[in-house]
């Protein structure tokens, strides 16, 4: 009798199992798409403060945001990718858009900006990426354009990539790598980029 319970036990086990996955996927989507209207809503209330030939018209310093909050939007044109920023990096802003490093710099504020975001959701097609391609923030206080000039891998655990300096503007872009790995990636994929 037990035996023929077993199956049974094993499928429902499969059951559950899918639909977890499928239940986190469009939760992501839908945490995604709303941080995506608030960055598009936030540019757009903010367009009248700046424009494409004069971006700097207001560069005043961004108030500091809360952890989970939309503060911008990132465009890479290459990859026809629209993706909200979002503050912080641990899960739950994670499922929102692209994390800005808490405790890091913002455009115009003349240092490290970091960004990072998952390789299987927001930033899935960033390995197609080469050196020249332009990234494009835009915030409140303006638009402001990157190009990328490196990549570099590094282990999971490197933490030299990223050094809070404020010396030069530069955009470090973040994901896990390999990009197709199945589990957690034991390696980080890096962009650098200048403004421009």
């Amino acid at each position: 009798m037990r035996v023929k319970k077993l199956p049974l036990i094993m499928i429902s086990a499969g059951i559950i199992v899918i639909g977890f996955g499928v239940w986190q996927i469009v939760e992501t989507n839908f945490q995604t798409d709303a941080s995506l209207k608030e960055a598009k809503r936030i540019v757009a209330k903010a367009e009248s403060n700046y424009d494409e030939e004069e971006p700097f018209k207001n560069p005043k310093k961004i108030d500091p945001p809360k952890f989970g909050d939309t503060v911008g939007l990132l465009k890479i044109p290459k990859i026809e990718a629209e993706l909200a920023i979002v503050e912080g990096t641990d899960p739950n802003d994670l499922k929102k858009g692209v994390g800005h490093y808490k405790g890091f710099y913002f455009p115009a504020e003349n240092g490290q900006i970091v960004l990072s975001g998952h390789r299987d959701t927001v930033f899935r097609r960033l390995g197609e990426l080469e050196p020249g391609d332009i990234f494009e923030v835009q915030m409140p206080n303006g638009k402001f354009k990157y190009e990328l000039t490196k990549t570099k891998i590094v282990d999971a655990e490197d933490r030299t990539i990223i050094t809070l300096q404020n010396t030069k503007e530069e955009l470090i872009v973040i994901t896990c790598y390999p990009f197709r790995f199945v589990g957690n990636a034991p390696e980080r994929y890096i962009i650098y980029a200048k403004p421009i």
